[in-house]
């Protein structure tokens, strides 16, 4: 999977990687047993700095999504293992629910709405 980074944003390089890698896993581009390449390679080919690809990683581990190894590097997990939702990602949804409410979106269009992007997405 090649990532890609959009210097100009203002969501940091290391929440933007996280989110490629969950989005891949979620879309299946990323199946479990796959490698993620080495925080240096990685590095080196989007032009980054090693301690942000890091900071990324040890996020993903920390949130169950892959598994760190010295030998075998950083490794997606299955999807059976218990994933923890973020605290942050649930206020974020609960914000972007009520800026649609709020837009005039009812409860079964906001429904409508999650349901055809989670199909859309395969997930």
């Amino acid at each position: 999977m090649i990532f890609h980074f959009d210097f100009n944003s203002n969501i940091p390089l290391y929440m933007q990687l996280r989110n490629q890698v969950v989005i891949g896993i979620a879309e299946g581009k990323l199946l479990p047993g796959d490698r993620l390449p080495t925080i240096r390679a990685l590095a080196e080919e989007s032009g980054i700095n090693m301690m942000t690809v890091s900071k990324a990683y040890q996020l993903l581990k920390q949130e169950g999504y892959i598994n760190t190894d010295r030998r075998s590097g950083a490794v997606i997990v299955s999807k059976n293992k218990e994933v923890s939702i973020p605290r942050e990602t649930i206020e974020a949804l609960r914000l972007r629910i009520s800026e649609l409410r709020l837009a005039g979106m009812s409860r079964e269009d906001v429904i409508n709405l999650c349901r055809k992007l989670y199909e859309e997405g395969q997930l």
